[in-house]
């Protein structure tokens, strides 16, 4: 007999998450494979899944008992100078794009991971532009954020122009909301990623 499919899987995307150096939220003190369990054991439990920005993309919200940090951090005075900017790409073939982020600051503890799924269905149709292994799965992990509380931080500006340019060139191909853009841009205006040092495509901090 086949056993069923599991609900949530992770993508190989999101397995930048784990990886030192990258901008936003590394996940500390919980393995991959401890992690996808933790999700389906949340959903398994009657954990509830989210709307996120189009159907196709749902949160499940978990709460953190690593040492696992907040992804992002407010822009103080203090911090101001601890700012940088430069061009990159997330993957191989995607465009690199303006980003802000911090050195140095030490973000606090997150007390949730916000665990950002996308519908098999969709990590199909993306996966035609950007090959990569899709897993057997309902849902793919594509993103995991982590936040002092159970909520989506708006997502950043870029992201969504990204998404508005398609698959093509590594977005889900989902229209800019304008009011939802506006109030990203308010929140990133006063936040910005927390990343390790390392070298970047023209940073001109």
């Amino acid at each position: 007999m086949v056993s069923p499919s599991p609900a949530i899987a992770l993508t190989p995307f999101a397995a930048r998450n784990w990886e030192p150096g990258e901008s936003g939220t590394r996940i500390k003190g919980i393995s991959q494979t401890a992690l996808v369990d933790a999700c389906n054991s949340a959903i398994a439990g009657g954990a509830e899944l989210v709307a996120g920005y189009a159907p196709f993309c749902k949160h499940l919200f978990l709460q953190n008992d690593t040492p696992t940090a907040c992804g992002f951090a407010p822009i103080t005075d203090e911090n101001r100078p601890m700012l940088h900017s430069g061009y990159a790409a997330r993957r191989k073939g995607e465009l690199p794009v303006l980003e802000r982020w911090f050195e140095g600051v030490e973000p606090p503890v997150a007390a949730y991971l916000d665990v950002i799924l996308y519908s098999h269905a969709q990590l199909l149709v993306e996966a035609e532009a950007f090959p990569e292994d899709v897993p057997v799965c309902d849902w793919g992990i594509v993103s995991i954020m982590g936040t002092l509380t159970p909520e989506e931080p708006p997502m950043p500006p870029i992201t969504q122009l990204r998404n508005a340019l398609g698959p093509e060139e590594g977005g889900s191909g989902v229209a800019i909301d304008r009011a939802a853009y506006a109030r990203a841009a308010g929140f990133w205006n006063d936040h910005a990623a927390v990343r390790k040092p390392r070298g970047l495509i023209n940073d001109i901090s």
